[in-house]
């Protein structure tokens, strides 16, 4: 695998500061790391790093805990615990919609500002007021940034604590895992800055010429009718991002931290049980939208709350499970095979595709066979 890290990031045009991690059934098998001649950080094991909406995995599995212990229903109405959601036709819109980004608001109308973006509960009220841009229940579309907004009011509602709070609480300090919704000021000299992507004017010229409307669902989605438009690594590096810890994107973790937290879901860690039981892991994992994503044209992406990885790496097993970031991170569980992946990088690729996770993903399996 030292080889295959080394190979399959050989046509990146600088070294982006990566970390490998992979478990086998709960015990680590992998643990490797590059920097790069980058002046500034520099990128250890140890380090930490803005995970965009690998996030949404931390964020999914805080809900599949809390739907498996009964106090969250799939099928209850958001409006239920959070009456303020039932503005503009949002009414019947349920908790499974949400996970399974079906809710019809992936946006808001003038987008979110970066407040609004670090805050979940400054979004929600965003939110709550929102039309949706479909018929809720009829479609699907990614929600980059209202997603764990929604979820976040939800939670509260049912338990009286934030999200953060609760995952905190029951998933992260018990395992001291390093995946951190909401960053504490001691563990701030462990985070990498994430940097932008490096390219040609040829390629910049190509990614304009292909950037959706931005008051289109995509573009919506993707915050690009904010004013001014959305900086992606000024979110990750905001002080205000990395400390509110918002649970669609604003995640700091590392790739041993990723590969544990998904250890933990399935396998359990030194000797735990694991936090899901076959029962909610076999409820989460299973596909749950047929057809193309309005956002991002994939056929078939999501389970509940996570990415069905099997759609994105077919040699995968059909309940293979995770998120990926915009930054090149990656994280999943496949619990046919019993591995377990996390990658992250901290410079930003080009048009936000890594294409090394495919190339990383089969050599761990290759080796693992």
């Amino acid at each position: 695998m030292r080889h295959a890290f080394a190979a399959c990031l050989a046509d990146e045009p600088a070294d982006p500061g990566a970390q490998l991690a992979v478990h086998l059934e709960g015990r680590r098998v992998v643990d490797l790391w590059t920097d790069g001649p980058v002046v500034g950080d520099t990128v250890t094991g140890d380090s930490l790093m803005g995970v965009y909406s690998s996030t949404k995995g931390a964020t999914a599995l805080t809900v599949a805990l809390l739907v498996q212990e009964g106090v969250l229903d799939l099928d209850r109405r958001v409006a239920d615990h959070w009456p303020a959601f039932a503005a503009e036709g949002k009414r019947d819109v349920t908790i499974r919609q949400v996970l399974s980004h079906q809710a019809g608001v992936p946006g808001v109308d003038g987008g979110l500002t970066p407040a609004e973006l670090a805050d979940d509960t400054l979004a929600a009220g965003r939110v709550a007021a929102q039309r949706p841009y479909w018929e809720p229940g009829t479609a699907y579309g990614y929600h980059s940034f209202t997603f764990g907004a929604i979820l976040n009011e939800v939670v509260r509602a049912a338990t009286g604590e934030t999200l953060q709070r609760v995952y905190e609480r029951r998933v992260r300090a018990p395992r001291a895992l390093d995946v951190y919704l909401g960053l504490p000021e001691r563990e701030g000299k462990r985070v990498v800055a994430t940097l932008p992507w490096l390219s040609t004017p040829a390629q910049e010229a190509a990614l304009a010429a292909n950037r959706p409307d931005a008051d289109g669902v995509p573009g919506v989605s993707y915050n690009l009718n904010a004013t001014p438009p959305m900086d992606y690594v000024a979110y990750a590096n905001s002080r205000e991002t990395r400390a509110n810890g918002p649970s669609s994107g604003g995640a700091v973790a590392s790739a041993r931290g990723l590969a544990s937290l998904y250890s933990a879901a399935v396998f359990g860690l030194d000797g735990e049980p694991p936090l899901l039981t076959s029962a909610t892991l076999a409820e989460f994992t299973r596909l749950h939208t047929p057809g193309a994503d309005l956002v991002t044209g994939v056929e078939g992406r999501f389970a509940l709350g996570f990415e069905h990885k099997r759609s994105q790496y077919p040699f995968l097993g059909d309940r293979a499970f995770g998120h990926c970031g915009m930054g090149g991170s990656e994280a999943f569980a496949d619990p046919a095979t019993g591995v377990v992946y996390a990658y992250t990088r901290r410079r930003m690729p080009f048009g936000f595709t890594a294409t090394e996770n495919r190339c990383l993903t089969a050599a761990v399996l290759r080796c693992l066979s």
